[in-house]
């Protein structure tokens, strides 16, 4: 596929399996899931789901504004929590980062994720 590009940026984690940080085509930009990790050490950061979904947070806009967009272009976000109790906070982290008109959205509650963390978010931007 010509017209695919491969997003990366050193100011997000490097993936932790084989698969890209995002990928562009036209002006769709599908952004992997990012977990908590701090990008200069690949740990997850300390602190509560405030602290976990910050980062993600943080490490989701990066890679936006790798691909030439920022985290108000997203069309689409998916939230998977390993408690739902953690919802309303990290709704609260999440109007920090995007402001309205917001995107679609989904949130779940899964098992488990990568590392032992509590949240993963991935997004779809239209820039």
């Amino acid at each position: 596929m010509s017209n695919r590009a491969i997003i990366a940026t050193e100011e997000a984690p490097a993936a932790i399996g084989p698969y890209s940080q995002a990928v562009k085509v036209g002006n769709t930009v599908w952004l992997s899931g990012q977990i908590p990790l701090d990008p200069a050490t690949m740990t997850v950061v300390d602190g509560d789901i405030t602290a976990q979904a910050t980062q993600v947070f943080r490490n989701l806009s990066a890679v936006a504004t790798a691909a030439g967009g920022g985290l108000n272009d997203a069309v689409k976000i998916n939230i998977s929590l390993t408690d739902m109790n953690d919802f309303g906070a990290v709704n609260a982290v999440m109007e920090a980062f995007c402001s309205e008109p917001y995107p679609a959205r989904a949130c779940v509650q899964v098992a488990a994720l990568p590392k032992g963390v509590s949240v993963e978010i991935e997004a779809i931007l239209a820039l």
